[in-house]
């Protein structure tokens, strides 16, 4: 067994990153500035997009988003209730109401078949999430959406470096990525939104700092102008310089991050096939670069004769961690009891909802943090059907829900 605890996650931070937020803790400008508008230019160039936006947080870039676009009361908003809650949260909050469609189950993304069969007099915007750094299929889903009037604002809060067809994620619908530390590059926390709607950027800047028509930093002078007036009300919701300049040391080196990631995945996938019962995620037919932020498995207790607690806890007992992204928002107690019609109509969300498990992937692990994880998996296995009288048949019969 390890000796040493290995998280699911951990951020790749050098002592040079380190240094450079040091750089701007002592330069007396740490609040939103140079080094925020620079970390949007690079994003920008990046995906392609004309505007990129950077933001406390990609839960705050959703709700400014939503705002800017005037989703309210009576408007109904599509996606996966297979996210975190984040997004449904937003949706609520604004008055709307979120119209949940299920996902594949073996990628846990969603279509654009289910996109066009939920689509009402009443909808709003379409939201559909890049899950665990695998793209949706855009092209249909973009189709299905320009033929029912819809727009699109893309959840690519695990999709930093996603590519779909060969074209970066961002550059062409408006898109939110996060920049929280378990993501693929982290900013501490903090989020960047791309678009090519020059207008809705210009309002999204005006509401993410009390509705001023200028930033907290001016672009041509240090500071605020004096004759900036409020357009409208606002928020508070500016991402600072210490927060940006760690995102603009990491964006160079994301290429790096993924192809590591990708390296620690392939071996889990292959190390895996040996393990009744532990089932990881199929990728996405159509042309891709996988971002590869999560790697998530589903314990089906059926094949592998232990349940997902009973794992999750095991491993852990093993010094290893786990996660689990997600439990479906309409499973969770809020949307249980105020949303309750959409319990048992998402068949495919609440199966995986109810064995899914994220394992350890980040750059800094080593090959032999891989073997130590699977190793721990097939121990854990091994004793708890060595518990059951019978064994893993004796178990067949109980399932999750």
């Amino acid at each position: 067994m390890r000796k040493e605890f290995l998280p699911f996650c951990r951020p790749s931070i050098t002592e040079s990153d380190i240094a450079a937020v040091g750089d701007v803790l002592r330069s007396g400008w740490i609040t939103t500035g140079p080094k925020v508008q620079e970390l949007e230019r690079m994003v920008a160039v990046r995906t392609g997009a004309k505007e990129a936006i950077a933001a406390t947080s990609g839960t705050a870039l959703m709700h400014l988003a939503l705002t800017a676009l005037g989703i309210g009361r009576g408007d109904e908003v599509i996606g996966p209730s297979m996210t975190w809650v984040s997004t449904p949260n937003m949706v609520e909050l604004m008055g709307a109401r979120n119209v949940f469609v299920d996902v594949d189950r073996e990628t846990q993304l969603v279509s654009s078949e289910a996109i066009d069969a939920a689509i009402t007099p009443r909808t709003r915007l379409v939201i559909p999430v890049h899950y665990a750094g695998a793209p949706c299929d855009l092209d249909a889903i973009r189709a299905v959406c320009r033929r029912r009037g819809v727009p699109i604002l893309e959840d690519a809060a695990h999709a930093i470096g996603t590519q779909y067809k060969g074209r970066e994620i961002g550059g062409e619908d408006t898109a939110i990525f996060s920049l929280h530390p378990i993501k693929n590059i982290t900013s501490g926390e903090g989020g960047v939104l791309t678009t090519n709607d020059e207008a809705l950027a210009s309002r999204i800047r005006r509401l993410r700092f009390h509705g001023l028509a200028v930033d907290a930093n001016d672009r041509k002078q240090q500071g605020r102008s004096p004759q900036s007036e409020v357009e409208e009300p606002g928020y508070k919701q500016n991402m600072p310089d210490m927060n940006a300049v760690l995102a603009v040391r990491q964006l160079p080196r994301l290429d790096s991050f993924i192809a590591r990631r990708e390296q620690i995945a392939s071996a889990y996938k292959k190390r895996l096939a040996e393990i009744e019962g532990i089932l990881p995620l199929a990728d996405p037919p159509w042309p891709h670069r996988h971002a590869r932020h999560l790697v998530v498995v589903r314990v089906d207790e059926r094949a592998s004769g232990i349940d997902r607690l009973a794992f999750t806890e095991g491993l852990k007992e093993r010094n290893i961690g786990t996660g689990i992204h997600f439990l479906a928002a309409h499973t969770q107690r809020w949307y249980r009891e105020q949303r309750p019609e959409w319990m048992g109509r998402l068949p495919n969300t609440e199966w995986n909802s109810a064995r899914i498990c994220t394992l350890p992937c980040f750059p800094d692990m080593t090959d032999d943090d891989v073997t130590s994880v699977v190793d721990a998996i097939k121990d854990t296995i091994s004793q708890a059907r060595t518990r059951v009288p019978g064994g893993r048949n004796a178990r067949a019969g109980v399932t999750a829900p």
